[in-house]
């Protein structure tokens, strides 16, 4: 902020006045003296002012020249989006932290690239200038590329976190590219049931990793950058933006899939295709995010699915060689306000289990549901507690939870409510 000048008041102090007349030498000479003083006194101010001007212009010149650019080199420069009074200097702060995540990251940020053998074409031109293809009549097949993404690496023996609907085709072949050109076969070790995620692995070792973050912990309009192989075509691309939405849930599509995805991240920084599965990271250098969607309606609005949800996909690899979610075994319809009045329900919140034909049971036989005998037309109230809702929907409470673990439903059956222990299963 502009600093205001300080503002002196200067106050005359004067003795009580006093009648005199010139024949009153010694009032006279006492007024004379004291004149006389004042003078003095005012010519020596002047001069301390002048002297003080001087020294100071001298003074800023040094500092202007050795002083301020050892403070920029030596302590702006370490604290990196520091709001400042100068806006010029929040600039400066925002870009070095931007130039030095990236740094720090893009080691690790790889390129996937996805070929197949599909049947070779000929043209065939019956027509003059016009022509279309059609298959080899040998039956020949070339290697064609079919697709492309990104990825990154989490540990230093090759596990490489990306998307699932990159990686989809267990016909077609992946190639690894690294940031710095090498090239590996990829192998797909395990896929995210729940979740638009996949673990692939490289054979090589020492090799540069990312640093996981907290994605619990972002707050609207911090800033985030993603790193990806936009378009197939330009690897580790950057792009920069804020963090523009919490807990988003969105259906997406892609890969010959489709499937919802909940408390997603969503943000600005442009994510085009090939960005999926690359890293959303913050200025610090931590991934926070994996790219997985964009809106083909909008400008600037993609998704993220939060580092949280993918460390214990890599945990669990790491560990079992496989993600393992935990599995209840029911079919449901979750429960709203208007839901359970339409229905003439006697609560606004669960889930009621229920089915369709006889091959689609609302309880999945030999399922954890079905040894606590749970049946159609109940509904799951609770689990542990925390109520089951459309905001905190059934697959975001299982989450947090792992197979084998025992939870306490509260469920209402038959007008009567009632709490039974389910040991949660694994889901195939």
């Amino acid at each position: 902020m502009p600093r205001k000048k300080d503002e002196n008041t200067f106050i005359e102090n004067s003795r009580a006045g006093r009648d005199f007349s010139p024949d009153d030498e010694g009032l006279t000479t006492e007024l004379t003296e004291h004149r006389v003083s004042g003078r003095s006194t005012s010519r020596a101010v002047t001069m301390g002012i002048l002297a003080g001007l001087v020294f100071g212009l001298i003074g800023g010149a040094i500092g202007s020249t050795f002083v301020y650019p050892w403070y920029q080199e030596n302590i702006l420069k370490t604290e990196s989006s520091v709001v400042r009074e100068n806006g010029r200097q929040i600039i400066l702060d925002e870009e070095s932290a931007i130039i030095s995540a990236v740094e720090k990251v893009n080691p690790a940020v790889v390129s996937i690239v996805v070929t197949k053998d599909l049947p070779k074409y000929e043209q065939f031109a019956p027509f003059g200038d016009f022509f279309f293809q059609i298959p080899s009549e040998t039956g020949e097949t070339e290697r064609t590329e079919i697709g492309a993404g990104s990825g990154f690496i989490a540990t230093t023996d090759g596990l490489i976190v990306t998307n699932r609907h990159v990686v989809f085709d267990e016909e077609a072949d992946y190639t690894v590219i690294t940031k710095d050109g090498e090239q590996y076969p990829g192998k797909i070790l395990a896929t995210d049931p729940f979740n638009d995620l996949a673990v692939v692995k490289i054979e090589a070792t020492n090799l540069p990793i990312v640093t996981l973050g907290d994605s619990d912990i972002l707050k609207l309009g911090q800033r985030v950058i993603a790193i990806g192989n936009a378009l197939g075509e330009f690897q580790n691309t950057v792009t920069t933006g804020v963090v523009s939405g919490i807990g988003r849930n969105i259906t997406a599509s892609g890969g010959a899939q489709t499937e919802k995805l909940t408390e997603v991240i969503q943000t600005d920084a442009a994510i085009n295709p090939g960005n999926s599965g690359g890293p959303l990271i913050n200025l610090s250098g931590e991934v926070v995010g994996v790219n997985t969607a964009v809106s083909e309606s909008a400008q600037l609005i993609g998704f993220a699915i939060p580092i949280n949800q993918v460390k214990k996909v890599v945990d669990d690899v790491q560990e079992f060689g496989k993600v393992r979610r935990p599995f209840l075994g029911v079919r449901y319809s979750i429960i709203t306000p208007s839901f359970a009045l339409l229905n003439q329900l006697t609560v606004d919140y669960g889930i009621l289990l229920t089915g369709g034909d006889s091959s689609e049971p609302a309880v999945v036989p030999g399922s954890p549901a079905a040894a606590a005998s749970l049946k159609d037309g109940d509904i799951v109230l609770e689990i542990d507690g925390a109520k089951i809702t459309s905001e905190q929907p059934l697959v975001d409470i299982l989450r947090k939870y792992d197979p084998g673990d025992r939870v306490i439903l509260k469920i209402l059956s038959g007008g009567t409510e009632s709490t039974v222990s389910v040991t949660l299963g694994e889901a195939q």
